[in-house]
C-alpha cells in the first residue's frame, strides 16, 4: 500500500453490537462508503478500475466483537486528520466507531505483517470457574494442543499449542466464565474457538471480544497506533 508520494494514515476502530454479524468484506465496503461521504483525499491504484489504497489488519471472525481493529489508508495529499474519528463514525454503520487516528511514517510495515499478538476476552459456557480453571492449567502445561483442520480437501490434525501465548480465568459474569486469551499470529495462529475446543471440548465461547493487537519489536510490545507513527493525533472521547 505504501507509495513514495503518498501520506499513509492508520485508523483504529471498534465493532460492537449487531454489526458484529457483518463480514470483513462488508466492513471494508462500509469504510469505502464513509470515505466517499466525507470526501477524503484518497490515493488510488492505477489500472482500468482504480481502487482506494486501503489495507486492513487481521480479519475478525463474523460474530466477534472488537475494540481493537485497524486499517491503513493512503492519502493523495496531506490533510487535517484530527476530526476524522467523529466524522467517519457518523458515516459508518451503527456499532462501528473510529476511536483513533495517526499519521504513519513512510514505508511502515503492513499491519498483517507487523502484528504478532492478539488478545481476547471470552465468555464461556459449558463449565464452571473451577472446571475451566483446571482445563486451562492443563492446557498451558501440555506440550501439544491438537485440533482438526481441513486442508486441500482432507482433514489433518495440527498442533496449535505454539499459538497459545497466555490464558487466564478472571471470573464469572452472567453465567459465563470470563477468560483472557493471548494468541500469536506468526508463524501460524489459531482461532479462539479452536483453542477453546482443544482446552475442553465441552466448552463454548458464547461471546468473543478482541481487546488488543500488539506489534513486538526489540523486546517491546507496541499498540499499532504507537508503532511507525509520524505524529500522534488526540483520540476521540467516548460519547
Amino acid at each position: 500500500m505504501r507509495g513514495d508520494q503518498g501520506f499513509p494514515v492508520r485508523l483504529r476502530f471498534s465493532k460492537r453490537g449487531k454489526v458484529r454479524f457483518i463480514s470483513h468484506r462488508d466492513v471494508a465496503r462500509a469504510f469505502e462508503r464513509a470515505f466517499r461521504i466525507e470526501q477524503l483525499p484518497l490515493a488510488f491504484t492505477a489500472g482500468f478500475v482504480p481502487r482506494p489504497k486501503v489495507s486492513f489488519g487481521l480479519a475478525l471472525s463474523v460474530g466477534y466483537e472488537s475494540d481493537a481493529e485497524y486499517l491503513d489508508v493512503e492519502l493523495a495529499e496531506a490533510a487535517d486528520i484530527e476530526r476524522w474519528p467523529a466524522q467517519l463514525s457518523a458515516a459508518l454503520p451503527e456499532g462501528i466507531d473510529v476511536t483513533g487516528v495517526a499519521a504513519l511514517a513512510e514505508r511502515a510495515p503492513a499491519l498483517q505483517e507487523a502484528v504478532t499478538v492478539v488478545e481476547y476476552c471470552l465468555g464461556l459456557t459449558g463449565g464452571d470457574v473451577n472446571r475451566v480453571t483446571a482445563a486451562v492449567e492443563a492446557a498451558l502445561g501440555s506440550p501439544r494442543l491438537e485440533v482438526p483442520r481441513r486442508k486441500k480437501g482432507r482433514e489433518v490434525v495440527e498442533d496449535i499449542r505454539p499459538a497459545l501465548r497466555a490464558m487466564t480465568v478472571t471470573g464469572d459474569v452472567d453465567g459465563r466464565v470470563v477468560v483472557d486469551l493471548a494468541v500469536s499470529t506468526q508463524p501460524r495462529s489459531a482461532r479462539p474457538s479452536e483453542i477453546i475446543a482443544a482446552v475442553d471440548e465441552h466448552l463454548t465461547a458464547e461471546h468473543v471480544l478482541r481487546t488488543h493487537q500488539w506489534i513486538e519489536r526489540g523486546g517491546a510490545r507496541l499498540e499499532p497506533m504507537d508503532a511507525d507513527v509520524r505524529m500522534r493525533v488526540p483520540e476521540a472521547r467516548a460519547s
